[in-house]
């Protein structure tokens, strides 16, 4: 095969493929036919001797020649796009548009009060739609373009990511951490254990609550403790932040949860005694992500700058260490 007569299109249908990962959306972002875009893809294979994509039951799976492939031909379309449609003057005044976004209860009370008020202040013509959050593994979600951005804490999705390649991951779920909150323990006021040294022995010993987006009675802690030779009795599993923290107001189960969560979490402060654990837990990261094919957008620009741009004012009033 000579570059010369490569048919350059050819690579525009590749990389549409590769951002949707699935021949229909792909067909839909290029306004063509589904039996077009596999004749192109056809073409392409035949062109380098590979089958580049193959059919999954959900859509297409790259093989290890077009991930490798793929990361030069998106940052040269990204740059001949932006040499050829310069982007355009966006005003946030006028535009209309709704953004979908998926975060957990509590994740969402820290965020949507700011976002709210710039709308009203900056945006009136935006609107926005919550999506539940019952998973740490929104990339499906991104990929359909069920929701347009996830915020919250999904280390298995960031390790992935951040083996991908340095300047374009292979795959089009792109990421940006947002900040991370150590772990403390709570309990009610009057709790047995509220005025006494925690140890592991007492922690594993009390009753707990956890919540789990799975329902699965088994976290992080679990696994830190299972380090220990140790585990705890979990009473109660729920999924949602908010109801967590009223069964802790009212009982004796105690809850392990990110510092910062607590004021989205219902309990009065009042009320509420924390505690360092006893034992090491790693911090918490919380990440924002989105899907390549709105990266250009200025509208999800602007969404993301807000996130990104009020985290720093946010998170010190609720005791966040920020990102550097």
């Amino acid at each position: 095969m000579s570059f010369l007569t490569l048919d350059l299109n050819l690579l525009r249908v590749f990389d549409a493929v590769m951002t949707e990962q699935n021949l229909t959306r792909a067909a839909s972002r290029l306004a063509m036919t589904q039996p077009a875009v596999s004749n192109a893809l056809r073409r392409l294979r035949d062109a380098l001797g590979d089958e580049l994509l193959i059919r999954t039951a959900h859509g297409v799976k790259p093989t290890p020649r077009a991930e490798n492939l793929w990361p030069s031909v998106r940052r040269a379309l990204s740059e001949l796009e932006e040499a050829i449609e310069p982007e355009q003057t966006f005003d946030i005044a006028t535009a209309k548009t709704t953004f979908r976004m998926a975060m957990a209860d509590a994740t969402a009370a820290l965020w949507l009060p700011s976002l709210v008020r710039s709308i009203e202040r900056e945006a009136p013509g935006i609107m926005v739609r919550m999506v539940p959050l019952t998973t740490r593994e929104p990339r499906p979600m991104l990929l359909r373009g069920d929701i347009d951005l996830a915020v919250g804490f999904f280390p298995g999705v960031v390790a992935q990511l951040a083996g991908g390649q340095q300047n374009v991951s292979v795959s089009p779920i792109r990421h940006e951490q947002l900040y991370s909150g150590r772990y403390v323990c709570v309990m009610r006021k009057n709790h047995p254990l509220a005025n006494r040294e925690l140890t592991v022995d007492s922690y594993c010993e009390a009753n707990h609550v956890l919540v789990s987006f799975s329902g699965r009675a088994h976290g992080l802690v679990d696994e830190a403790l299972a380090q220990l030779g140790r585990e705890r009795r979990i009473l109660l599993t729920v999924n949602q932040f908010f109801t967590a923290g009223r069964v802790v107001a009212t009982s004796d189960l105690i809850m392990v949860l990110p510092q910062h969560l607590i004021a989205s979490t219902g309990m009065p402060g009042g009320s509420l005694v924390m505690k360092e654990l006893p034992f090491a837990m790693p911090n918490m990261h919380i990440d924002l992500l989105w899907h390549e094919r709105d990266t250009r957008s200025p509208a999800h620009k602007w969404l993301r700058a807000h996130l990104s741009g009020t985290t720093k004012d946010t998170m010190a009033k609720a005791g966040i260490v920020p990102v550097a």
